[in-house]
């Protein structure tokens, strides 16, 4: 699905007189404003409820224009770069002197990416031949701030259709979940937010595995705080050995259940809104939030999710689930 020239234009011009657009881009749809503009990022907060210290992620349209954001910018940054770009990474630089604090959370350091989606690209190209070459647009997940990111269109509508003048509608995101944040700013890389790309992508090209942080010595990124991505219907996560004996308990209590699971529903006929997620790391990750989302107008009174495979290729779609439990039920 790709927007008209009409839409475009309309796109650009809203982001030039300082308003808000819903872009797709291969992770999630983004809640975009003019980066360098801190009046229209603070729409951005206003709009998603967002605490005014969460930095935000610069969107540009290629590796030109990082520069133009982020110094001493080291050689291993340019290296992922010119394997991931365009695509599902973001990389933490310390910033030019001259970037908004509204972006970086008044932080001296600045996340940059450039999205894997071709309105996203478009979008950006056709913003910077107007505003400039190096041009950027900050865009965090388009959703109330800590509740599902949206990965289509219709979610962006229903989560803040009211607040946004233009929503760009690229089909369905084909990642799914937020992207990689790898911190380059501090000497060796460290990955703070695990994503599409895994420590093993990194790994050959850095040639080790980087170590993984949650620090309070690391800078604040989004989609750190340890409750995110939430539905509003209570969730647990359930072992699938004790998962038929989880839902018989719950029924006994009058309580009413959704169910996500990776595996085949323990007996046929089970009486529960139930979504079979694919049994792999990618489909899942593709199909989380939406099925969140389905389950949160499913009239159910517990969202029980059946806990993933420990291994780390599972670590991305895991880190999302434990921050919605943890976030699940609290408005």
């Amino acid at each position: 699905m790709t927007p008209s020239d009409a839409d475009f234009e309309r796109a650009v011009a809203l982001l030039q007189g300082g308003e808000l657009v819903g872009l797709p881009t291969e992770t999630v749809y983004g809640l975009g404003a003019d980066a360098a503009n801190p009046a229209a990022v603070a729409k951005i907060f206003a709009a998603k409820g967002r605490p005014a210290d969460h930095p935000l992620i610069v969107h540009l349209a290629g590796h030109d224009a990082v520069d133009h954001w982020a110094e001493q910018v080291p050689a291993v940054a340019w290296e992922l770069m010119e394997t991931f770009w365009p695509g599902p990474l973001t990389l933490i630089l310390k910033k030019q002197a001259w970037v908004p604090d509204a972006v970086t959370g008044g932080q001296d350091t600045v996340g940059l990416r450039v999205p894997g989606h071709p309105v996203a690209l478009e979008l950006l190209r056709r913003f910077a031949a107007v505003a400039g070459l190096h041009a950027g647009i900050a865009a965090p997940s388009a959703n109330r701030f800590g509740r599902i990111s949206p990965t289509s269109a219709a979610h962006v509508a229903e989560e803040l259709g009211d607040r946004i003048p233009l929503i760009l509608d690229g089909g369905p995101c084909k990642v799914g979940i937020e992207s990689t944040i790898v911190d380059c700013s501090r000497g060796e890389p460290v990955v703070l937010r695990p994503g599409h790309i895994s420590p093993e992508h990194l790994q050959a090209v850095l040639g080790r595995c980087p170590n993984i942080e949650t620090a309070s010595g690391a800078p604040r990124v989004s989609g750190s705080l340890a409750a995110h991505y939430a539905p509003q219907t209570p969730m647990r996560l359930v072992a699938g050995e004790r998962l038929l004996d989880f839902l018989n308990a719950q029924r006994h209590k009058g309580d009413t259940c959704g169910v996500i699971s990776h595996s085949q529903p323990p007996q046929a006929g089970m009486p529960h809104p139930w979504r079979m997620l694919p049994a792999d790391p990618v489909g899942y990750a593709h199909d989380l939030y939406a099925a969140l989302r389905d389950m949160d107008h499913a009239n159910v009174s517990l969202i029980a999710v059946e806990a993933l495979p420990a291994s780390p290729d599972w670590a991305a779609v895991s880190d999302r689930l434990r921050r919605a439990v943890a976030g699940a039920g609290k408005d």
